[in-house]
C-alpha cells in the first residue's frame, strides 16, 4: 500500500499557496476543511473530510497575525485528534515566537518553549520545522522534530545564476556563522561576519567587517528579515569596505514596519526570499527574487511517511528531482 492512501494533507490559512505547492509536490489533493471565525473573535474549524485512522499533516506558518494564526493550528489540533487521526504532524514553514527562546534579562518569558508545550499539549505528534531562528527549539520538544535548512534551496538559485564566482558569503552576525558558513560550503567560497553592536530593540548599529570582501560579490544571508535595520545597515557597510555588488538572502520573510522602504533604498542588489511567509501584493519589491519551499517539504514529508532519513536533505545541494514520483 502506498503511504498516499493513509495521509490526509490539510491547509489553514497564513499560507495556503505553499500548502498547494507542497499537495502538488507531492501528487496528492489537499482535504477540506473550514475555519469560521465569530464576531467575538473566537475561531472554530470545520473538517469535511474523514481522518479516522489517518497520518494528519497540518501545514500552517505561524506568521503575522502570530497569535490568530498559532490559536488555528491549535485548535485544528486538537480537531484531528478527537477525530480519531492516526497521528498529527505539524508543518511548521515559519515559527512564531521563536525569537524568545532563551532569558536575555529577570523576568523574561521563553516564549518559544511555551509555544512548543501548548502544539504538545493540543496532541501533535511530529513537528517539521525550517530554519528554526534558535536550533535548540528542537529540543524544547518531547517530539520529533525535523528542521529543514533552507541554505541549499538559497544556494541552488546562486549557483543556478553562476553568482558563486568571486564571492563572499556574509553573515551579519555572530550568531549566524555556522548558516553562513553552510552556504559557503555549498557555493565554495570564504566567509567574512559582520560585527555589529545592537543599542536596543529593533536597531543596529554596524561596526566592522571581520574578512575579505575587498573586491568581491558579498552575499548576505540570514534566517529572516523582519525590519530590515541589520540587514540594509551590513549591506552598507560591506559596500564601504569594497564589495564590488551585494546580495542578500533569508529563509524568512517578516518585513514588517519600515523594513519594505529600508530594502528599496539600500544598496542591496537583490534579495532572495523563500514562500515560508506569505506576503502581500504592497510587500512584493522589484528587487525581490521568491525561491519555493514547497518541493523541499513535500519531500520531506514524503520521506517521513516512507520511514527513510531526512539526512540527504541537509547535506548536499538540494537537488528537486531526487525524490519527485517518477
Amino acid at each position: 500500500m502506498s503511504y498516499k492512501d493513509n495521509i490526509k494533507l490539510f491547509a489553514l490559512n497564513s499560507n495556503k499557496p505553499l500548502a498547494e505547492k507542497i499537495a502538488k509536490r507531492m501528487g496528492l489533493k489537499l482535504s477540506t476543511s473550514s475555519v469560521v471565525r465569530f464576531s467575538d473573535g473566537e475561531i472554530q474549524v470545520d473538517i469535511d473530510d474523514s481522518v479516522r485512522g489517518k497520518d494528519v499533516f497540518l501545514i500552517q506558518s505561524t506568521s503575522a497575525p502570530v497569535n490568530d494564526n498559532l490559536m488555528e493550528l491549535l485548535i485544528m489540533i486538537d480537531a484531528v485528534r478527537r477525530a480519531s487521526a492516526a497521528s498529527v504532524n505539524i508543518v511548521l514553514p515559519y515559527y512564531g515566537y521563536a525569537r524568545q527562546d532563551r532569558k536575555t534579562r529577570a523576568r523574561e518569558p521563553i516564549t518559544a518553549k511555551l509555544v512548543a508545550d501548548m502544539i504538545q499539549a493540543a496532541g501533535a505528534d511530529r513537528v517539521l520545522s525550517l530554519d528554526l531562528h534558535a536550533p535548540q527549539i528542537q529540543g524544547f520538544f518531547d517530539i520529533p522534530v525535523d528542521n529543514l535548512m533552507g541554505a541549499p534551496l538559497l544556494a541552488d538559485y546562486f549557483l543556478s545564476n553562476h553568482l558563486e564566482e568571486d564571492a563572499v558569503v556574509v553573515s551579519p552576525d555572530h550568531g549566524g556563522v555556522t548558516r553562513a558558513r553552510k552556504l559557503a560550503e555549498f557555493l565554495g567560497t570564504s566567509i567574512a561576519i559582520v560585527d555589529k553592536r545592537r543599542p536596543k530593540a529593533n536597531v543596529s548599529e554596524v561596526m566592522n567587517i571581520i574578512g575579505d570582501v575587498k573586491g568581491k560579490r558579498a552575499i548576505l544571508i540570514d534566517d529572516m528579515i523582519d525590519t530590515a535595520g541589520t540587514i540594509t545597515l551590513a549591506a552598507q557597510a560591506l559596500k564601504d569596505a569594497g564589495a564590488t555588488e551585494v546580495y542578500a538572502c533569508a529563509t524568512h520573510a517578516v518585513l514588517s514596519g519600515p523594513a519594505v522602504d529600508r530594502l528599496n533604498n539600500s544598496v542591496i542588489k537583490s534579495l532572495v526570499l523563500t514562500d515560508s511567509i506569505q506576503q502581500p501584493a504592497e510587500k512584493n519589491l522589484d528587487k525581490m527574487i521568491l525561491v519555493s519551499v514547497g518541493p523541499l517539504m513535500g519531500d520531506a514529508i514524503k520521506l517521513i511517511m516512507e520511514h527513510k532519513p531526512m539526512s540527504p536533505l541537509f547535506d548536499t545541494r538540494y537537488d528537486a528531482n531526487k525524490y519527485k514520483d517518477k
